[in-house]
């Protein structure tokens, strides 16, 4: 019986990555930038952690951001963290959550801009040849989201 522990396993690989990037957050913004990118993903600690390095081709400049995931046993839990090489020595708020029917969602509480605001990571289409990651900021306690990243991956082969 999977414990939740096995739940990013789907990942574990090499993918191509087309990121979609909402230019300004919590702005009513429209506009989004999308670009390329890579990302390989490897398990650590018998499969309880894993680890995602990716090579993203943003327009204004090329740049590696790390994902480094955990199952809590006890909780039942996955903790996400981000570490963006453009800020190496800033290791993002780790959003915490799990899957349920096929759909991982993960939260925490950060601050954005001097407010307090949500972040929610949702994991889809899991099952399929192409994942989807999203990222969506709430600064209202959660009653509305807005969706600002979205990456698609496809098998790198």
């Amino acid at each position: 019986m999977n414990n939740g522990s096995h739940d990013f396993d789907f990942f574990f690989g090499s993918w191509k990555v087309r990121h979609r990037l909402l230019k300004e957050r919590l702005a009513r913004c429209n506009e989004w930038v999308e670009f390329d990118g890579v990302c390989r993903v490897q398990p650590l600690l018998g499969g309880s952690a894993n680890v995602d390095d990716n090579f993203l081709e943003r327009p204004e400049g090329h740049y590696r951001a790390v994902s480094l995931r955990s199952f809590d046993a006890n909780r039942q839990v996955w903790s996400i963290w981000w570490l963006d090489g453009r800020f190496p020595g800033e290791l993002d708020t780790p959003v915490v959550g799990r899957f349920a029917n096929g759909v991982g969602e993960f939260t925490a509480e950060i601050i954005f801009q001097g407010k307090p605001t949500l972040i929610r990571f949702n994991w889809t289409r899991i099952a399929t040849a192409t994942p989807r990651w999203a990222q969506a900021f709430s600064s209202d306690a959660g009653q509305t989201w807005e969706t600002n990243w979205i990456m698609d991956f496809t098998a790198a082969g």
